[in-house]
């Protein structure tokens, strides 16, 4: 492994790769951030915008954790309370949400589930244990609708689908109903690497926009613009299923191909990172 505070520690290596994670610990903060059930009702429109808040870029600290680097993700499931909001998003008795400290797109959470039985399980096993799937799936889609109000809440105003939504927003008196406006959980991707190389159970929760400093060579990219990446709607896998195999497929070493328009680039990766800069501000403006 790598020295954890000298390089990012998502760089992806067959068979597994190092996901973006915080090791440090925090000074704990007043105050829980598990009221998600209240969080997503009509009804807590405020409380909902000022959690959106947290799902910012993640604060370093200064305090090392007694967690080896492959269990780092362990230090936010024993005492998610510890952390800083810009760190820890929310958390419940079941599941812990964090920002990514090291994102490969403009938006990155982690969604850790806090069950012992399931949480140092490879996903492929602990997915087969449909009761157990049906219980991500759910947390997921209440963290995907957070998401989506965040992505809303940073490139709305630049949105063309927003406009009418913006525009009802600030008519006084205020309508009685918004127009939906644009679809943002649509631009969302949710799920799980192959080999994941954190020896926690993690599911990938980031927009699909692909633009960060973070993102910085082609398995970074292809770890989550190929197959390698599966989306969790497609679990429980086949027996078959070739993505079990991701090494064997070679995903990691493909060429590099435009997640939005297609365009192949073979192995210019500058050319890519120039050019997924502009696909990022066409993307907002859609």
């Amino acid at each position: 492994m790598a020295d954890m505070s000298g390089s990012d520690p998502s760089d992806v290596e067959a068979p597994g790769h190092r996901e973006a994670v915080p090791t440090q610990s925090a000074p704990e903060t007043a105050g829980k951030r598990n009221a998600f059930t209240e969080l997503m009702s009509p009804k807590n429109k405020q409380l909902k915008q000022a959690e959106t808040k947290n799902i910012k870029a993640p604060s370093k600290h200064t305090h090392t954790s007694h967690f080896k680097p492959r269990d780092a993700l362990g230090a936010y499931i024993e005492k998610p309370e510890s952390y800083p909001p810009s760190t820890v998003v929310y958390y419940n008795d079941d599941f812990v949400a964090i920002n990514d400290l090291y994102p490969k797109s403009s938006l990155h959470l982690l969604l850790l589930p806090r069950d012992p039985e399931k949480s140092l399980m490879h996903p492929f096993d602990a997915f087969e244990d449909t009761e157990f799937l049906d219980k991500v799936r759910a947390e997921v889609k209440k963290l995907r609708a957070l998401a989506a109000g965040e992505l809303r809440r940073r490139y709305g105003k630049e949105s063309a689908q927003e406009r009418a939504r913006q525009e009802a927003m600030d008519k006084d008196p205020p309508v009685d109903e918004l127009p939906p406006g644009r679809d943002w959980e649509r631009e969302i991707m949710s799920g799980i690497h192959a080999h994941p190389s954190m020896n926690h159970l993690h599911i990938h929760v980031l927009s699909v926009d692909r633009h960060s400093d973070r993102l910085k060579h082609r398995k970074h990219y292809n770890s989550f613009t190929t197959p390698f990446f599966i989306d969790l709607d497609d679990f429980p896998l086949a027996k078959d299923d070739v993505r079990r195999h991701p090494g064997r497929e070679g995903y990691l070493k493909r060429d590099f191909i435009c997640w939005r328009c297609g365009r192949n680039f073979g192995n210019k990766f500058q050319e890519l990172k120039n050019h997924l800069e502009e696909e990022f501000q066409e993307w907002k403006r859609l």
